[in-house]
């Protein structure tokens, strides 16, 4: 994959994220627990971003539940494995967790090498390269960004504009 189709797909990847982050730092507290579907708001933004978490890591084998004092997914595989986490999560905490993976969606996508892209994904039920991994993990990413964006225009409130690119001359 050349170099600027990586810098393109890390572009909408950021701006995806960009526009969830913002959906969550838009919500109002009193909000905080709305319902999308069948669940809470908080809950969904928890699910986006451990799979961002996860779909950045070189694979299941080997990725690191983020446990202990803190730690945003303190049972380990299970938060991810389970329909519901094993607590709820607060605005603060969330806002912390998407600061931490921010960075790391160029970092991974840019320092993937061709070979690596070209081969497996890194997850037995995603069959497909790492190179589509990265954006089947954007188009999550945005959908569930238009999920809260959508329940909090119903609410009144206003989640913030489209994000072109992360690229600063889009």
């Amino acid at each position: 994959m050349s170099a600027l189709l990586k810098q393109a797909i890390a572009g909408q990847f950021e701006a995806a994220f960009a526009m969830f982050t913002r959906c969550l730092e838009a919500c109002p507290d009193e909000h905080w627990d709305a319902l999308i579907a069948k669940y809470p708001l908080w809950q969904t933004a928890y699910h986006t971003l451990c799979f961002v978490d996860l779909y950045l890591s070189p694979g299941e084998k080997t990725w690191q539940p983020r446990t202990g004092p803190g730690g945003f997914h303190p049972l380990g595989w299970t938060e991810l494995d389970e329909e519901y986490p094993s607590r709820r999560f607060t605005k603060d905490e969330l806002l912390a967790y998407a600061a931490l993976l921010a960075p790391m969606i160029r970092a991974t996508i840019e320092g993937e090498s061709p070979e690596r892209l070209a081969g497996e994904s890194g997850f037995s039920r995603l069959t497909f390269s790492r190179a589509e991994l990265h954006i089947y993990a954007l188009r999550h990413v945005q959908h569930h960004a238009g999920q809260p964006g959508a329940r909090l225009r119903t609410l009144g409130v206003d989640p913030g504009r489209w994000v072109k690119s992360s690229v600063p001359s889009a």
